[in-house]
């Protein structure tokens, strides 16, 4: 398998690795320059600004030729099954830097008049050739390290973010499959409902459940939904599905609200609230001759927000039995999903009867 290269023109910040490689001979170039001009007051002897230039020159000649090992190195990487194809070409390529960095050095020498062009010329330029061998060689591969350091980091990189990037769409993925799930299932507990009023004769209850319905299905069906929603938002649906279930029970269903007004703006998963309320009717008014009451509160308490519903029915038999049905199990499913271990479902059995469910959700307010 072959391993990718680094990009000759996705990022500028890519190409600016060899300039910053050359810059750094800077540094010793001066500090070269530094150290001749104290030995030569040390000892008592002339500055000879020949010696100030060439010891500076030197290191910026080399800087200048950094370039070779950064284009060789993206074009032939040593990577895994690729170095014996790259090995020969960056050995040439070190011998190439050798080459320059000792004929600048030598035609330096000679506009200059000092060390190396001293002697004849051809034996001066092969002395300096072997001279500049050991330097040019650590600098070529010290260079050939920083390009593919810098290049795996930058896989590395992208790596992390296509992962990510999968992660998100897993989790939208599941979400969208849980949301899914839910809307056919209340569905077809108020088609149910509409039935039964079509069935005893009750035309004009049967036409208002028909048109709060169809505005319930055209916020459920908006190809727009975001997974979070302001929780006032998320309370004005629950008030529209619950104005079907008032229709449905008429006197029978008592609702009462406990909303903290500092709760209102915080994000909420989009219909989470509508399955518990769901089960709330179905435990604590569907089975009751009489009047049944539910409660629905939201309290902020400082980093966190408490959603609870709860009713006064028979409750459930079992914690069990209540987590096994699909609002509940696919609730907890989307709360592990968007949040992890920040959020939690619990089942609570008030002393007075009934159920309570109640979820814990990091407070995060979205803009205004």
């Amino acid at each position: 398998m072959s391993e990718p290269r680094l990009p000759t023109g996705a990022n500028p910040s890519q190409h600016r690795i060899w300039l910053l490689i050359a810059l750094a001979c800077v540094v010793p170039a001066a500090l070269d320059t530094l150290q001749t001009w104290m030995q030569a007051r040390l000892a008592g002897e002339p500055v000879r600004w020949q010696n100030l230039v060439f010891q500076g020159a030197e290191w910026l000649f080399l800087g200048a030729l950094t370039p070779i090992a950064y284009l060789l190195g993206q074009r032939y990487p040593l990577g895994r099954g690729r170095w014996k194809r790259a090995l020969p070409v960056h050995l040439a390529g070190a011998f190439a830097l050798c080459l320059g960095w000792a004929s600048l050095g030598l035609l330096l020498g000679v506009v200059l008049q000092r060390y190396p062009a001293q002697g004849p010329l051809p034996q001066a330029y092969l002395s300096w050739i072997l001279t500049s061998v050991p330097w040019s060689v650590f600098m070529y591969f010290t260079v050939l390290g920083c390009v593919h350091a810098f290049r795996y980091f930058l896989e590395a990189r992208e790596r992390e973010l296509q992962a990510s990037r999968l992660t998100a769409q897993l989790a939208e993925a599941r979400l969208g499959a849980l949301r899914m799930q839910l809307n056919p299932h209340f569905l077809f507990n108020s088609l149910n409902a509409l039935l039964v009023l079509v069935r005893d004769g009750n035309q004009r209850d049967a036409a208002r459940v028909l048109e709060l319905l169809g505005d319930v299905l055209r916020q459920l069906l908006r190809s727009n939904q975001p997974n979070e929603v302001p929780l006032s938002e998320e309370l004005a649906f629950i008030e529209q599905y619950l104005a079907i279930e008032q229709v449905r029970f008429s006197d029978r269903l008592d609702v009462r609200w406990r909303i903290d007004e500092a709760a209102r703006e915080a994000l909420v998963p989009g219909f989470v609230l509508q399955p518990l309320v769901e089960n709330a009717i179905k435990h604590g008014v569907a089975k009751r001759a009489d009047a049944g009451k539910i409660e629905i509160a939201a309290r902020a308490s400082g980093n966190r927000l408490e959603l609870s519903v709860r009713d006064d029915g028979v409750g459930f038999s079992s914690p069990a039995q209540a987590e096994g049905g699909v609002g509940l199990s696919n609730t907890k499913e989307r709360l592990r999903t968007m949040y992890g271990a920040q959020a939690s479902l619990a089942l609570n059995s008030p002393a007075g009867g009934g159920a309570e469910v109640v979820l814990t959700l990091p407070l995060r307010v979205g803009p205004a």
